[in-house]
């Protein structure tokens, strides 16, 4: 009998030329991730190339995306010495509750095709460190089980469709599930044009031709898995009334539909995909309760504005205390304590969180979660502060 790692993590077996008498140590892919890029090469390796290229991708060129990580990258952060930092918290309070980490997880369609349960790995990511998840409109699991998992730590993401009527009924089902807060994402008047996608052939249900095939087939472990467990769908979308296209305009949403919005839905209300301090102050005064800083992660537009700076001069013209959000771009908890440092009261990964899993399972989840979280705490200690919320003025000049 094979003894069994006491976290689950590794397995162990003894060695064929045993002359220590000993067990050798047979690593599983989550022990390799010491870094988001760690975890994204071991997902490019394991996921079918169509896959790959449908998380990993952005807009055009890829620009919109490079520009804002190279932003990220220049900004510096002033390191204080002599400060008794010896008692760090790296948990920061959400609306009405208090997290234990300073990041939750950006919502993100169709997760399922990184592993299958990805979806329920991230609930449980969510409900165990008390952050929010983002539930995508296109989920692979239904917005009822996720909220379920995730212990009531999960945010609805709303998309605008057609007329608005199947957008009303998604708001209902969330309503009826128990969400308290809908994320109204913004940004996304037109899929993004996002040409590793297209070389690919990715649809959304994705259908299979001779190269989706031979990727497939080059990708055993992946393919075999999927197979087994079944192909990933349209979660919430099953059922009779409710539809939806992927590449649908949603061009029709305007400032009369966010007004219907405010409202229908009584619960907290995040706007994502907001870049522009104009916008940032009109959303205030029309009655959202926070607005997250986002450009889609690079995958709408390629020539738009680096999220990051469009963070600071967001937060200069709400003023302080007024919620305010930020995704796109992070790579690691250096990253995180920039974005603070920037103006955000929380932060949310996206892509990283896929990468974990498509990994190593949800123990490369939980792997990744835990380098971030170190990395923070330890960027805090390196620049004598204490938390979260004792950034101010950390910038270097």
């Amino acid at each position: 009998k094979q003894p069994r790692h006491p976290h689950g993590s590794c397995r162990y077996r003894r060695p064929v030329h045993d002359g220590f008498s000993g067990l050798i140590r047979v690593m599983a892919p989550s022990d390799r991730i010491h870094s988001y890029e760690d975890a994204r090469q071991l997902a490019r390796r394991r996921l079918p190339w169509m896959v790959f290229d449908y998380i990993d991708g952005a807009a055009g060129t890829g620009d919109g995306e490079a520009t804002n990580l190279a932003a990220l990258r220049a900004i510096r952060l002033q390191p204080r010495v002599l400060v008794n930092v010896a008692e760090r918290d790296i948990g920061v309070p959400v609306f009405d509750h208090q997290g234990t980490l300073p990041f939750g997880v950006s919502p993100m369609g169709m997760c399922n095709l990184s592993w299958p349960g990805a979806d329920l790995m991230l609930a449980r990511f969510a409900a165990r460190h008390k952050v929010p998840l983002g539930v995508s409109t296109v989920s692979s699991t239904s917005l009822e089980k996720i909220i379920e998992a995730a212990q009531g730590h999960a945010w609805f993401q709303l998309y605008f469709s057609g007329d608005g009527s199947g957008t009303s009924r998604l708001i209902e089902r969330a309503k009826a599930a128990g969400y308290r807060t809908i994320i109204l994402t913004v940004d996304v008047p037109e899929v993004g044009r996002r040409p590793r996608e297209l070389r690919r052939g990715f649809t959304m249900p994705f259908k299979i031709g001779p190269k989706q095939f031979i990727d497939f087939a080059l990708h055993p472990e992946w393919s075999l898995t999927s197979l087994v467990k079944g192909r990933p769908e349209l979660a919430n979308f099953t059922e009779p009334g409710f539809g939806f296209d992927r590449t649908a305009s949603r061009a029709g949403a305007d400032w009369e539909f966010f007004d219907r919005l405010r409202d229908m839905w009584d619960g907290n209300l995040v706007v994502k995909g907001v870049t522009s301090p104009e916008d940032a102050l009109r959303l205030k005064a029309a009655g959202a309760d926070a607005i997250q800083v986002s450009s889609h992660g690079g995958r709408q537009l390629d020539c738009g504005p680096r999220p990051i700076l469009a963070l600071q001069a967001i937060r200069q013209a709400l003023g302080a205390e007024f919620p305010l959000f930020y995704d796109t771009g992070l790579r690691s908890g250096d990253d995180v304590v920039r974005a603070y440092a920037m103006g955000a009261d929380f932060v949310f990964f996206g892509r990283a969180m896929q990468y974990a899993i498509a990994a190593g399972g949800e123990d490369g989840l939980r792997k990744l979660g835990d380098v971030f979280a170190a990395e923070t705490n330890l960027t805090l200690a390196q620049i004598g502060r204490r938390n979260m919320q004792d950034l101010k003025g950390c910038i270097a000049d």
